[in-house]
C-alpha cells in the first residue's frame, strides 16, 4: 500500500513499474527536434477520419494498440485504462477506446492528465487493485482550437504568449514487473488559483500550481532539486518556465540546469513558429513516452520528477468571466539501469 510521507506525498511501497511505453505524435511535433524518438508519427494529421475529433480518438486508441502489441500483450491482460483528454466528456478517450473492452476510468486533469493517470495507475498497482494498469491521453491542434479558442478556418492571430496545442499521444503500462523505470513518489496537486483570466497565457495560468506542487514535494521528502537529474514539468511553455523559476526563488529553491518543459522541448520555437512552446495533454504525454522513457530506459536519467501542469476552465467558464484555476501533480520516477 502506499505510504504518506509528509503531508501531500505518496511513497510508493511495492514495486511499480512503468514496464513501457508508446510516444505518437502528428506531422508538426515529428519535425520538431525531439521527433527521432516518437514510436509513432503520422504525416496526415486527419489519420484517415472525416473530423478533427474522430482524429484524436484513432490518435489515442493507436497508440493504446501500438502499446498491447509492443509487450505481446492482448485488451484481456490490462486490469483498467486510466484515460482522459481536453475535450468535453473525454469524447476522444471514450470514443476512441470504446471498442477494446478494457475497464475504463476516464480522467480529466485538462493538460496535467498525463500525471494523474500514471499516478492513479500507480495507486491501484500498489495497492493490489491491478496487475496491470494502462495511462494514456492525447490532444489534437485542431479539435482543442475548434473548443477552447476558434475555428482553424477563422485565421484569428495569436499572441505572443500563446503555446501550439500538440498533436499527440501518450501511452504508458504499469505493473509489478522488475522492469528498468519504477515509480517512488507522487504527489496530487491542490487547486492554486492566482486570477489569471487570460486564456491565451496558459503558462502564467499553471506556473503558481506547478511551485506550489514542487514545494510540497522538497518539503515533504527532504529534497533539493540538485537531487535529481531532470526536473521536467508539462507544459508551461516559455513563459509559464521562467515564471516558475522565479515563484520558486523567492522560496529559495533554485531550479537549474537540470530543469526543462515539455512545451519547450518538443518545438524549435524559432523556427516553427509555435510562440511560447507547446501545450495540451499530449504533449507532456508524447514527450514523456518518448524520449525520457528512452533515456531512463538507458539509464541516461537515474532520477527524475516529472510534473505536468493542467489548466482547469473551460469554454463556459472563460465567457462567464471565470479566473483560470490550474493543477499539477508529479512523479519521482527512476531507472535501475
Amino acid at each position: 500500500m502506499p505510504e504518506r510521507t509528509g503531508k501531500y506525498t505518496l511513497k510508493i511501497s511495492n514495486n511499480v513499474t512503468i514496464r513501457s511505453s508508446v510516444g505518437a505524435a502528428g506531422k508538426k511535433e515529428s519535425e520538431g527536434p525531439l521527433g527521432k524518438y516518437f514510436d509513432i508519427t503520422f504525416t496526415d494529421n486527419t489519420l484517415g477520419q472525416p473530423t478533427w475529433e474522430k482524429s484524436e480518438s484513432a490518435l489515442q486508441k493507436t497508440a493504446v494498440c501500438e502499446l498491447l502489441k509492443k509487450n505481446g500483450l492482448v485488451n484481456a491482460d490490462i486490469d483498467v485504462i486510466f484515460a482522459g483528454d481536453l475535450l468535453n466528456q473525454c469524447i476522444s478517450s471514450t470514443f476512441g477506446l470504446r471498442e477494446l473492452n478494457i475497464p475504463f476510468l476516464g480522467q480529466y486533469g485538462a493538460c496535467s492528465t498525463m500525471a494523474q493517470t500514471m499516478a492513479v495507475a500507480s495507486i491501484f498497482i500498489d495497492s493490489g487493485a491491478a496487475e496491470r494498469a494502462i495511462a494514456v491521453t492525447s490532444s489534437h491542434f485542431c479539435s482543442a482550437e475548434r473548443q477552447f479558442r476558434l475555428p482553424i478556418e477563422y485565421g484569428g492571430q495569436r499572441t505572443p504568449t500563446a503555446q501550439w496545442t500538440v498533436t499527440g499521444s501518450g501511452a504508458a503500462l504499469l505493473d509489478k514487473s522488475n522492469g528498468d523505470v519504477t515509480v517512488k513518489y507522487i504527489t496530487i496537486g491542490r487547486i492554486v488559483d492566482m486570477k489569471v483570466k487570460d486564456a491565451t497565457n496558459m503558462g502564467a495560468a499553471m506556473a503558481p500550481a506547478a511551485a506550489d506542487t514542487l514545494y510540497n514535494f522538497f518539503t515533504d521528502t527532504d529534497t533539493k532539486p540538485t537531487d535529481y537529474d531532470l526536473i521536467l514539468t508539462g507544459d508551461l511553455g516559455k513563459v509559464g518556465s521562467e515564471l516558475l523559476k522565479e515563484i520558486l526563488q523567492r522560496r529559495n529553491i533554485n531550479l537549474s540546469d537540470n530543469y526543462n518543459d515539455c512545451g519547450l522541448m518538443i518545438f524549435d520555437l524559432e523556427g516553427q513558429d509555435v510562440h511560447a512552446g507547446g501545450s495540451g495533454c499530449g504533449c507532456s504525454a508524447s514527450v514523456f513516452c518518448s524520449y525520457v522513457m528512452k533515456q531512463l530506459q538507458a539509464g541516461n536519467l537515474k532520477n527524475i520528477l516529472f510534473i505536468a501542469t493542467g489548466a482547469l476552465m473551460s469554454p463556459t467558464s472563460s465567457q462567464q468571466g471565470e479566473s483560470i484555476p490550474s493543477i499539477a501533480h508529479l512523479l519521482n520516477i527512476c531507472s535501475n539501469k
